[in-house]
């Protein structure tokens, strides 16, 4: 007998609910306390009826919870400082420099580690929203796809099964997309440095600090990360997660995470939520897989665009987790029980879309927050959904020519 698919009530409620409530109550949101009832209230259904599994569940979610909170840590332990003239070229460079970094230290990571250093540089202009869009959707997103550390859903792909250098052989996609908006990027910065006062352009040009570079140590705990992610099992690969978390803490110079306004805060509202998430999406995923043919859904197109499509609007990690159980269903078990391109579909999907909307991904709202806070004067969400639309939907339908036609 099938799974009944009452069970996906649970799921649907709470990646809603991720999705609404910080629209429409945003005090009660912040609090950790509220975030932890609605987190219940999802996983409560699922613990009373459906408990066989969570023991498995509760494994993936503290290797996945000990991975982003130990790239947030030791990344909040570096620190880039300084102050170069705000040329084009220069800003380009810096996104391009974070959309590498974004799939070896994570997209969180390279959002906290070079937020700081884009916003320093450009301090002295006024037309510097763009930039920080732009930055999202580079660094905080599309940067993501090449690893499993890059992204949450590729960390739960690889939980699930998919080899840890699998997703390398999305470079093209990522080269591509990298390529575009970065050139994208270009045309609109050369635009917005000419609107720029002349009084702000002397400034630019004048005001120079060397670019320094605080808490070296915690690049090589980063490399320490990394090579635990690849080579090491559980449980030793959460113990490296640990003991670089708290090696960090004993090696960073005192005061300088204060200085980049660190904050436990994000990783916090990361464990309460994904604690939901985890349990209420086990047997949504059940139901999935057992009624895929259902769906319609068999070809790599129509996996990019369904899995994009939601990730944009919810969070991107269950989405993704929600498609390759569908596409599990489908047989043809070519990695981890999924047929290749497909897994492609989902994967580049999961990752490129969260970049549509504040809350497409995490690191999404932290970098607008840190904006905010340095003076930047943001776009609100559906004003940023509009920018990222005209700048991605284009995008996303050569990627779908090119890559996914199939």
């Amino acid at each position: 007998m099938g799974t009944s698919g009452l069970w996906l009530l649970p799921f649907v409620a709470f990646v809603l609910s991720i999705a609404i409530l910080p629209l429409f109550v945003p005090g009660w949101w912040s609090r950790p306390g509220f975030q932890a009832i609605v987190a219940l209230l999802a996983a409560l259904p699922v613990v009373v009826g459906r408990p066989e599994g969570l023991g498995r569940v509760a494994h993936e979610y503290v290797a996945f919870v000990l991975l982003l909170g130990s790239l947030y840590v030791v990344a909040s332990g570096i620190r880039l400082t300084g102050d170069v003239p705000a040329h084009p070229a220069t800003n380009t460079g810096l996104l391009l420099l974070g959309g590498i970094l974004a799939s070896i230290i994570g997209t969180t990571g390279a959002s906290i580690l070079l937020i700081g250093l884009v916003l320093e540089v450009n301090s002295e202009r006024k037309n510097v929203s763009h930039t920080v869009l732009f930055f999202i959707l580079v660094v905080s997103n599309v940067g993501g796809c090449l690893t499993p550390l890059g992204d949450p859903p590729l960390f739960l792909g690889y939980l699930a099964g998919v080899p840890f250098f699998w997703t390398l052989r999305l470079v093209e996609e990522w080269a591509v997309a990298i390529g575009l908006l970065l050139g994208v990027y270009y045309l609109v910065e050369r635009r917005e440095h000419a609107r720029e006062t002349p009084v702000a352009l002397t400034a630019d040009e004048t005001t120079r600090r060397p670019i320094r570079v605080t808490g070296r140590w915690n690049f090589l705990l980063l490399a320490g990360i990394v090579f635990a992610t690849a080579f090491l099992g559980s449980p030793f690969r959460e113990a490296v997660y640990l003991a670089c978390a708290a090696a960090s803490f004993l090696l960073t110079p005192r005061g300088q995470r204060e200085e980049v306004g660190f904050s436990w805060h994000p990783i916090l509202e990361v464990a309460i939520l994904f604690a939901g998430i985890f349990v209420a999406m086990e047997p949504a995923l059940v139901v999935l897989r057992e009624r895929a043919p259902a769906l319609g859904l068999t070809r790599p197109w129509q996996f990019f665009w369904a899995t994009g499509s939601l990730s944009a609007w919810l969070d991107n990690a269950p989405t993704y987790a929600a498609f390759l159980a569908v596409a599990r269903g489908l047989g043809r078990p070519e990695v981890a029980g999924v047929p290749a391109k497909i897994l492609e579909a989902i994967s580049t999907g999961a990752v490129f879309f969260g970049a549509m909307t504040y809350i497409g991904n995490g690191p999404n709202f932290l970098v607008r927050s840190i904006a905010v806070s340095r003076g930047v004067a943001m776009p609100s969400f559906f004003g940023y959904a509009a920018r990222a639309a005209a700048v991605l939907l284009p995008l996303f339908l050569i990627l779908t020519l090119v890559f996914f036609r199939g």
